[in-house]
């Protein structure tokens, strides 16, 4: 991972969870943090895991601290949505251990695959992973770079 001041995350990673189902993190996306760093894996709806970092971590802390009490229906979101979500940290050989539902709402047995995503990255099963891939074509890569103006 280049370093221009702050982590970004691209690559894809192959890696097999261990007997304790904990998966190791690239060495390149972990650098740039500390061990008492806190990221959030969070429930994609469209069936993998997000991983947030803690610059992202901070955005988000932001946002929901403002949402007024008084908000119910985005408080029972809030509360949905971070009773899925796990805060974590890397163990000194670079390990998460992702909950059983986590696991299981990205289809994760045994196998995972990590895709970076410049400011965060994600977990798929490798199944829906090659379910992701091929849905991208050179005419989708295309409307991509048009739309974020690369």
């Amino acid at each position: 991972m280049a370093q221009l001041g702050k982590p970004f995350y691209t690559g894809l990673f192959r890696h097999t969870l261990d007997d304790k189902n904990r998966l190791t993190i690239p060495s390149a996306w972990r650098s740039a943090h500390g061990e008492a760093d806190t990221f959030l894996a969070t429930p994609n709806p469209d069936g993998y895991v997000s991983v947030l970092p803690p610059a992202e971590v901070e955005k988000l802390y932001a946002k929901i601290a403002a949402v007024p009490l008084s908000d119910a229906s985005a408080q029972s979101e809030i509360a949905s949505f971070f009773a899925v979500t796990q805060a974590f940290t890397f163990d000194k050989q670079g390990r998460i251990g992702l909950s059983d539902a986590l696991l299981k709402h990205a289809g994760v047995g045994k196998d995972a695959v990590l895709s970076g995503g410049l400011s965060k990255f994600n977990v798929y099963s490798p199944e829906r992973w090659a379910a992701t891939v091929q849905k991208s074509s050179p005419a989708t890569q295309a409307d991509f770079m048009r739309r974020f103006g690369i």
